[in-house]
């Protein structure tokens, strides 16, 4: 209960979207025709979608973070998926990790974090 169970994403290009994300994070996707709307599913399960409604904000409003192996190889990946750093690796605590800022190809910024 009370748990996060959905996050919506805004998405100018639903190929973009799904080429972006699931190369570098392994989501699957499936596309909903009656609604024109592309929802995933990450590797543990939580799902979301992509809405072409929703406008790209230049400034962050609220920020998800990704949970990644290895910090400078997502952001390798990121950058040549036609993504942007924002903010390198920066450690948090030596005990609660490291986290790092990128935009998606459409310009929404998220969070990736690794404990290493």
């Amino acid at each position: 209960m009370h748990s996060i169970n959905y996050i919506e994403i805004p998405s100018k290009d639903f190929e973009k979207s799904k080429k972006f994300y699931g190369d570098i994070f392994g989501w699957q996707f499936d596309y909903m025709k009656e609604a024109d709307y592309l929802s995933f599913k990450t590797p543990d399960g939580l799902g979301g979608g992509f809405d072409k409604h929703y406008d790209i904000s230049a400034k962050p409003g609220i920020i998800f973070y990704i949970e990644v192996e290895d910090i400078p190889a997502t952001l390798s990946k990121v950058e040549k998926s036609g993504g942007k750093t924002v903010k390198g690796k920066t450690q948090i605590s030596p005990e609660h990790g490291y986290y790092a800022f990128v935009k998606d190809v459409h310009g929404n910024q998220i969070g990736v974090w690794s404990k290493k």
